[in-house]
């Protein structure tokens, strides 16, 4: 049988579906690695590019969610979930999986739903403490439910949840740099305190906007910073202080090592993205959280206040981070009684090994196919 398995892994939409979809798949092929692992997405999404970059097939659905501002709108989105459906079965068909994996996005759901109808064993992966949408749509489909937070029986059906936490991004555990050779690796001085300010994998205008602020105030702290603005923001940003000197504030788009810029860092200032905060967890990071307002029911400050309830993390509101988190971040980062109480408290939170504890569920769900 080992010579046949053949798993589909669907969903995406955001680094925080696409991180875990392919920790899962990375762990499946350690296992058997004669597996065939087919990844389904929505078209124009960005784990049409993540996912071929992490040596994976992937085929995209023309499917997008509803638009809830402008109805009529969604006469185009309902035709294109159809046709999604549509697709899904015929990708079905011809690839013949054995077990189907929903991480959450969009693509999911069209995928998941076929598969469960033409009788394929179905696992859900929910990152957040708030279930998505899809998610809790499929959940009635889906054989196994794998979560990362407690009381997620209000979602979905308590004998078929299992407690696994997030996989995250397996190179971020394996950085074997000192501490002062990540900060140098962003060109920075070992000798001061570093914050890392990041705003998820597109960036958060938020974030930035707080940042450009108070850059007088970064400037006379003694305080270096590594600035990630999401490539959205990077051209304006650049264009807006092209005048300015900044030694001590290092500006990228996007940040390729994460690992060294997490071991860099004495404090990360960061949205609440699931995937991000079991990183957080597992490597023991302080962080400040500022949810993103623009998620479906507001999962973020969910997922933040998970961790602010048990002093593992702290937490400024998106409408007064321009205001606060900077002034906050930087009184934070001197304090070392804090930051060691904060990185104490999250590690108690982590969850290790998810990405292979969900491979060993999918794999036996392929025995029941």
């Amino acid at each position: 049988m080992d010579n046949e398995l053949r798993i589909i892994i669907s969903g995406g939409g955001t680094g925080g579906h696409i991180f875990p979809a392919v920790s899962i798949a990375n762990a499946i092929k350690a296992k058997h690695p004669e597996a065939k692992i087919l990844f389904v997405g929505a078209l124009g999404r960005m784990e049409m590019q993540r996912v071929p970059a992490a040596g994976y097939e992937i085929k995209g659905l023309p499917i997008q969610g509803f638009d809830r501002k402008n109805l009529l709108k969604n006469v185009v989105v309902l035709y294109k979930i159809w046709k999604s459906q549509r697709m899904a079965k015929q990708i079905i068909k011809e690839f013949r999986p054995m077990a189907a994996v929903g991480v959450g996005g969009y693509a999911s759901g069209p995928t998941l739903n076929k598969a469960a109808a033409m009788g394929i064993p179905c696992l859900i992966q929910e990152q957040n403490s708030y279930a998505g949408v899809t998610n809790k749509l499929l959940a009635k489909k889906a054989d196994k439910i794998c979560v990362a937070y407690e009381g997620m029986e209000r979602f979905f059906p308590a004998e078929k949840i299992i407690m696994t936490g997030n996989p995250v991004r397996q190179a971020l555990l394996e950085n074997k740099m000192t501490k002062a050779e990540a900060v140098k690796s962003f060109g920075l001085d070992p000798q001061k305190k570093t914050i890392l300010i990041v705003g998820g994998s597109l960036g958060a205008g938020t974030v930035n906007k707080s940042v450009m602020q108070h850059l007088n105030d970064i400037e006379k702290s003694g305080v270096q910073v590594i600035w990630q603005t999401g490539k959205y923001y990077y051209a304006n940003i650049i264009k807006d202080l092209e005048n300015r000197v900044l030694p001590d504030v290092k500006i990228m788009d996007f940040i390729s090592d994460m690992g060294a810029a997490y071991k860099a860092a004495d404090l990360v200032i960061s949205r609440a993205g699931a995937s991000s905060i079991s990183e957080f967890c597992l490597l023991g990071t302080p962080v400040i959280l500022v949810p993103s307002p623009n998620v479906a029911e507001d999962h973020q400050t969910k997922n933040a206040m998970a961790l602010v309830n048990k002093q593992a993390a702290l937490y400024v509101k998106d409408a007064e981070a321009p205001e606060k988190v900077i002034s906050l971040a930087l009184e934070t980062v001197q304090n070392e009684q804090t930051l060691r109480t904060l990185s104490e408290n999250i590690l108690k939170l982590a969850l290790p090994n998810s990405a292979d504890i969900i491979a060993d569920e999918v794999i036996k769900l392929t025995r029941k196919s």
